[in-house]
Order: structure tokens, then C-alpha cells, then sequence
């Protein structure tokens, strides 16, 4: 196992809860990339894949956990896009 690999995974890890947050109280994708989470969901896994094939230790979890972050930010964004679009047929009124 590498250490490096592992605290890059940690420090990576460690702001997805902050942007599931965001993602879930603000009910907008303002400030969000639908395709900026897609590319990361497929870097994960890919790092999940290269674990399994050729290099299988516990760091393959780090991989799956934030995977998991990705994935429900990227349901958040989907939940959001509903929200977006509702706003947009129905403008406040004051």
C-alpha cells in the first residue's frame, strides 16, 4: 500500500461531505459541473479498476468511499437540475 496514495485519496476525500452539503441545502447546481463530476466518478473508477486488476490492498476502499461521495453529489445535481428547471417555469413574484 502507498501511503501517498492514500493521503491524496484522504485529502481529496475530505471535501466531498463540504459539497454533498452545499449540494443539498443550496437545491440549486449554481457553481456546479455536471461534467467536472462525471470526469472525477470515471478517474475514481478507474483507480478502483487498477486496484482490482494489478495492485488489490486496502486502499481500494479510500477509492470506493469517495466514488460514493462523487455519486451522491452527482444525485444531488440531478435532484438540483428538477429544482432549476421548476424555478425557471415559475418566477417569484413579488
Amino acid at each position: 500500500m502507498s501511503i501517498y496514495e492514500a493521503i491524496m485519496l484522504i485529502c481529496f476525500g475530505a471535501a466531498w461531505p463540504a459539497s454533498l452539503y452545499k449540494s443539498y441545502t443550496a437545491r440549486t447546481n449554481s457553481g456546479k459541473s455536471l461534467s467536472f463530476l462525471i470526469i472525477v466518478l470515471v478517474g475514481y473508477a478507474s483507480g478502483i479498476l487498477n486496484k482490482v486488476l494489478y495492485s488489490y490492498d486496502a486502499v481500494i476502499f479510500l477509492y470506493i468511499l469517495n466514488a460514493g461521495f462523487v455519486l451522491a453529489d452527482l444525485l444531488l445535481y440531478i435532484r438540483n437540475a428538477r429544482y432549476d428547471r421548476r424555478a425557471a417555469l415559475n418566477p417569484p413574484t413579488c
